[in-house]
């Protein structure tokens, strides 16, 4: 059993075609990205006793706020744990161990609901299937990166994409399964989870055993190592360890951090906001719909512009995100003011092909800045800047949210204040990503810790 895990199991025979390989990766992420649909449970939660209305025992939308930003947070934590550990028993077993987390967190989610215990949903789907979503999110990134040494940006964008059109599919799919089960006594909820964690699990294990690693010498056909000019893409490599000593990790952090702070609180509520923002126009199936459209720009922003990227250059692409995103979000509020759903549509899903490429771009500028030899283990500790954000961003939102309407405003008003906070963060991430400079080459590994390492190297980069 142990042999069927280990990578050279997986390593690919001479003239296998690397464009196997993303849809291994898809459809894994495709899965894991359920985990922007989730909004779409919130309001049948707060129902579970009741069924038809909340009762004074049914859970509020605070309390289960907090399992979309403990999902988030057991994302970063086993990413950046599991980020080394992937780089030495290879994607396969990384993602069958995904898969386990991610299916079985669905299941004792159930259980939780079933009990009405909430401390068990937390566990589930929060800590259980949050470790689920770390380990599938970074096991096909650093893969396709040693598949595509020619193209950074597009292949982290092949990589990631599907996390963000996970939701897609997982909105109308969710809404589909509370409509086939509800009944007088249920909202439907259990039954859904029961089925979706089984099929994502067999989703994701036709991913573990179709996913292919490159040998350490192989590299496109045709395809030499180019000397770029650039000096913000380095041609050294610096250590996992020794990257956490560097301004620029941390910068880095920020600036990933920053822009998914801004995002992640609206899209985790985007469901219950347009129905509330626009009151009697907006139905359940509608706002799932919204979801889904916002799933849909996630997901084709993280290939556009990490793809873009590779032309315009990951640091000027991130100053697109903050500067055109936070004009952008200052917008939002007067849009819901003067009642012009389609425009706030628009700005919405502009925003979010701007956050979906703030993730699919973020691998490949770790390895501008660090090279490529551990970029997967650093991609992982980085995924902590996600863990914090999905907790500051929900909190945001829902807190203020809450704030507001006990102060006497109005639903429909009670999202302006933390539309202008969203901007004013966005203008933060602007100014630690022009702080980002090249590493210096005091943090750069020696050509004599080179001999050290076997069978690591990503694609053509033993001979660099």
């Amino acid at each position: 059993m142990a042999d069927f895990f280990c990578k050279s199991r997986i390593t690919a025979n001479a003239g296998f075609n690397r464009w196997l390989v993303p849809p291994a990766a898809l459809s894994v992420h495709l899965c894991i990205g359920q985990a922007y649909a989730f909004s779409v449970f919130n309001d049948p939660l707060t129902r579970v006793l009741g069924v038809s209305a909340p009762t004074a025992a049914d859970w509020k939308l605070t309390t289960l706020g907090w399992i979309f930003s403990l999902a988030i947070v057991f994302l970063g934590l086993s990413a950046a744990f599991g980020g080394k550990w992937l780089e030495k028993v290879g994607p396969r077993l990384t993602m069958f161990v995904a898969a386990c987390c991610f299916g079985g967190g669905f299941w004792v989610a159930a259980l939780g609901v079933y009990l009405h215990q909430i401390w068990l949903i937390y566990l589930g789907y929060g800590v259980i299937g949050g470790i689920g979503l770390g380990l599938g999110y970074v096991s096909p990134v650093s893969t396709l990166i040693k598949w595509f040494p020619d193209r950074r940006g597009m292949a982290t964008g092949m990589a990631i994409m599907g996390f963000g059109g996970g939701a897609m599919i997982g909105a109308p799919l969710s809404v589909l399964l509370m409509d086939a089960f509800k009944s007088a006594e249920s909202v439907g909820v259990l039954e859904a989870f029961l089925v979706m964690g089984c099929l994502y699990f067999v989703s994701m294990m036709i991913g573990a055993l179709t996913i292919r690693i490159p040998s350490t010498d192989w590299r496109p056909r045709g395809w030499t190592p180019p000397q770029i000019a650039n000096k913000m893409i380095t041609q050294n490599h610096v250590h996992i360890d020794q990257a956490l000593k560097t301004p620029q990790f941390y910068l880095l952090w920020l600036v990933l951090c920053l822009n998914v702070t801004a995002g992640i609180g609206v899209l985790g509520q985007a469901s219950v906001m347009i129905q509330e923002m626009f009151k009697g126009s907006v139905t359940p199936a509608s706002a799932a719909g919204f979801v889904g459209l916002l799933s849909l720009f996630n997901m084709g922003g993280r290939f556009f512009w990490s793809s873009a990227s590779d032309y315009l250059g990951r640091k000027n692409t991130y100053f697109v995100f903050f500067v055109v995103g936070a004009c952008l979000y200052a917008l939002v509020p007067s849009m819901g003011m003067i009642g012009n759903m389609a425009m706030f549509v628009l700005l919405y899903a502009v925003i979010m092909s701007m956050y979906g490429g703030g993730f699919a771009t973020i691998p490949a500028y770790l390895a501008d800045i660090f090279g490529t030899l551990y970029v997967g283990g650093i991609h992982g500790r980085l995924l902590t800047a996600w863990a914090t954000a999905g907790v500051l961003g929900p909190v945001l939102v829902n807190y203020i949210r809450e704030y507001q309407i006990n102060q006497g405003v109005a639903k429909a008003d009670a999202y302006n204040v933390t539309m202008y906070i969203m901007a004013s963060i966005l203008v933060l991430g602007f100014i630690c990503n022009l702080l980002i400079k090249p590493v210096h080459e005091k943090h750069h590994m020696k050509h004599d810790e080179f001999d050290e390492l076997d069978g690591i190297y990503p694609a053509g980069e033993k001979e660099v």
